[in-house]
């Protein structure tokens, strides 16, 4: 280490001055004899002179420009309040110029996981005050952090070792505790951050897939759908990763077909994708309970014993932690539900007045059907906005309102790139009647209602949602 603050080698001159003045011998001195005090002064009472409270751990620590990094963790992690509590403690700690000589992305990595920072912080950290001679007695001895691990003491010539870190500076003395300063950060032996994992905590989920020839195929899938950029970000994401025999497991072709269809592909991968960095303890906790995927449909989480399972599929290895996020090896590839145009109307809490028309008119099991169909889908607001008494003389009349529900409904799948190039023209809708199509800047128009949301794909289709109904 460069150097220290003043008040690191304050402490230990002091402590080299202390010793020297036991050793030396005292010299007589002429000095003038002490007059003795009146009746008056010994009658007066004497004040003790005030005495500064000692510093506690952190105080020391937040004083020391070289331990920010340190005082930075222990807030990130909430352990602040813990060591300025009574103690006494005895703190390993690493300087800043040890935080950076980690792996790159290592020390941002647990910042964003308080839960092992707080693992890392307390294998620092032993029980009572041990003072550097003590230390010394402990050669070759393993002793209890706070984290529950043990670090060992070995001496090395003139050098304490506690695991693979040196010990540089001894015995700055807090009112709670003692600090010995070290050169390295501890790393804990439990699976949290060994080295092959501290490496990878500066690869992304893509990286380590196509690191470990065991998702080959899985890298394939997401190079096919476009989605390595996407999982590349900074998330955090949570996936749940197919190993190339899940793959193989699939019925014969339907790997094939996937990679020929890259929405039905990027729909299959996306049901494997998690938003937020999920743990194995997490999931744990969720037995029993649903967890959205970023295709929007659902995954079950059911806990027998020690196995996990998501749908049909089984947790072989867990805990696999990227830069941004965390992967769950399965054996199976988990298959969402094929969703309809009308499973999605009623999933989705917008549409009710939509699903109570097209159940009125009969329109639900045609919408059902295998299609495709593009449907301009009207919000309960846009429902809303017609005159009074409108809604309820269409729900009234089905045969008028099948024609103005058809209206809303183009026979095929146009995506909403098809939708803009058919500016100015008009389209015929399965009612028989046409719409017009008109771009207006950003804004893409149907007759009056602007699209407000375009390219909702379903398994028959696609629906583009619409500020107001369509009047045939």
């Amino acid at each position: 280490m460069k150097k220290f603050t003043f008040l690191s080698l304050f402490i230990v001159s002091s402590l080299l001055l202390a010793a020297c003045g036991a050793q030396a011998t005292a010299q007589p001195t002429q000095t003038a004899p002490t007059p003795m005090p009146t009746e008056e002064q010994m009658e007066e009472p004497t004040e003790e002179p005030a005495s500064a409270a000692a510093p506690s751990i952190v105080d020391i620590a937040a004083s020391d420009e070289n331990f920010s990094t340190l005082v930075t963790a222990l807030d990130a992690a909430g352990l602040v309040e813990a060591l300025q509590g009574e103690g006494p403690f005895t703190v390993f700690a690493p300087t800043n110029e040890a935080f950076a000589a980690l792996p790159e992305g290592a020390l941002d990595g647990l910042l964003a996981d308080t839960e092992a920072l707080s693992g890392v912080l307390l294998y620092h950290v032993v029980s009572g005050a041990v003072k550097a001679a003590e230390v010394v007695s402990l050669d070759g001895q393993e002793v209890a952090t706070l984290s529950g691990e043990a670090v060992k003491v070995m001496l090395d010539g003139e050098n304490v070792m506690i695991n693979e870190s040196k010990v540089i500076v001894t015995d700055i003395e807090a009112s709670n505790g003692v600090i010995h300063v070290i050169d390295a950060v501890l790393i804990p032996p439990q699976g949290e951050m060994t080295e092959d994992e501290m490496d990878k905590m500066d690869q992304t989920i893509v990286d380590i897939a196509v690191s470990d020839e065991n998702f080959s195929t899985l890298v394939i899938a997401l190079d096919a759908a476009g989605l390595v950029e996407a999982l590349q970000g900074e998330g955090p994401f949570t996936v749940f990763a197919p190993t190339n025999e899940a793959f193989e497991a699939l019925p014969e072709g339907a790997l094939e077909g996937l990679v020929s269809d890259p929405e039905a592909l990027t729909d299959v991968l996306l049901y494997h994708v998690a938003e937020g960095k999920a743990m194995a303890a997490d999931i744990v906790e969720l037995d029993g309970q649903k967890v959205e995927t970023l295709l929007g449909q659902y995954l079950d989480i059911m806990i027998d014993g020690d196995v996990v399972m998501l749908n049909d599929a089984q947790v072989v290895i867990t805990d696999i932690e990227a830069s941004n996020g965390v992967i769950h090896v399965i054996d199976s590839v988990l298959l969402p539900e094929a969703r309809t145009i009308v499973d999605i109307a009623v999933e989705d809490g917008r549409f009710t007045t939509l699903v109570a028309a097209l159940e009125a008119a009969g329109l639900v099991e045609s919408l059902q059907a295998e299609g495709p169909f593009t449907v301009f889908a009207p919000t309960d607001e846009a429902f809303a906005a017609l005159p009074d008494g409108t809604v309820e003389g269409l729900l009234a009349d089905t045969e008028v309102l099948t024609k103005v529900l058809l209206y809303h409904v183009v026979d095929g799948k146009v995506m909403a790139a098809q939708v803009i190039d058919l500016d100015g023209q008009e389209v015929q809708t399965l009612s028989g009647d046409n719409v017009l199509v008109m771009i207006d800047g950003e804004a893409v128009k149907i007759n009056e209602a602007q699209v407000i949301i375009p390219d909702i794909e379903a398994s028959n289709g696609v629906i583009h949602v619409i500020d107001a109904v369509l009047v045939p």
